[in-house]
């Protein structure tokens, strides 16, 4: 049976380059859209131009040459003000779900985040019945994106994905990982906080689910690894894949926040020393399977 021809926007990206490939060596016919100019080497991937989605364009030349379209184009990483975010990651969205309404049946799976969902940590362990209470501009552009496309009466699936770790990872994982390479002890041996992670190899995985799965349509999915982690585990599963010693000292997690507080990165301390568990249990039931 031949499989679906899927339309990947913002396909230059960390999570989008590995998308693009895990589908087409899988048998996928990908067109991989983007403003960078990016080739990849597989007969299966043809690379084109996405326009500007800042500002308004005609979608249906790149939508008349897919059957699904995932879509992972947006803004994140970075400062951006809120009007940028409601511009690219909401008014977007909302244009390609409007757009996907107004021809041939298509099924779309868009790319939101755990931001949507929630903060920075959390007291419980979320779940997708949670009422959405996102703490940033960036949370509220992604989930002011999944009402626009719950309202646009199209075939949907909208992921939820945790931070995502892997070759070319950015954001947190990037700056631990910075951290690890230090040939230095380092004083977060204490850090107990759990925290949910995915890996990108799941995270495709997930997405490939939500192409195929009747049970994924009209749903709304957290997508992380089954078990979380600390960031003491993080640490120590580096070095000790690069061969050295986890080199961690337990200094206490109080003097640990304390210390990021007074230096003005209490950010950082509830990425570090706060707890954010969100399984992927409702993801799990439908059949999805980690590695």
């Amino acid at each position: 049976m031949e499989k679906p021809r899927v339309l990947v926007t913002g396909a230059d990206g960390f999570v989008g380059r590995h998308l693009v490939r895990h589908l087409a060596m899988r048998g996928y016919r990908v067109i991989a859209a983007s403003r960078a100019t990016f080739t990849f080497d597989n007969p299966n991937i043809a690379a084109v131009s996405l326009p500007d989605i800042s500002r308004l364009f005609d979608w249906q030349p790149l939508l008349s040459q897919c059957d699904t379209v995932v879509h992972l184009a947006g803004v994140a990483h970075k400062y951006a003000d809120d009007s940028l975010y409601d511009h690219v990651n909401h008014r977007a969205t909302s244009a390609l779900a409007q757009a996907i309404s107004r021809g041939a049946t298509k099924h779309l799976v868009f790319v939101s985040s755990i931001a949507a969902q929630s903060g920075s940590y959390a007291d419980h362990e979320l779940t997708e019945d949670d009422f959405p209470t996102p703490h940033n501009a960036y949370g509220r552009s992604k989930f002011a994106a999944e009402q626009a496309i719950r309202a646009a009466g199209i075939s949907f699936t909208i992921l939820r994905p945790v931070v995502i770790y892997g070759d070319g990872e950015k954001g947190n994982f990037a700056v631990i990982h910075r951290l690890s390479r230090l040939p230095i002890p380092l004083p977060f041996g204490s850090l107990t906080a759990q925290r949910s992670v995915l890996s990108i190899q799941n995270f495709s995985s997930a997405v490939e689910l939500a192409l195929n799965n009747p049970r994924a349509k009209r749903e709304t999915f957290i997508v992380s690894d089954p078990e979380p982690v600390t960031v003491a585990d993080l640490i120590a599963r580096y070095r000790v894949g690069a061969g050295r010693s986890p080199w961690l000292i337990p200094v206490p997690e109080s003097w640990i926040g304390v210390a990021l507080k007074a230096t003005g990165q209490i950010a950082i301390w509830e990425r570090i020393g706060r707890p954010l568990v969100a399984p992927p249990t409702k993801l799990l039931a439908i059949g999805w399977e980690p590695s």
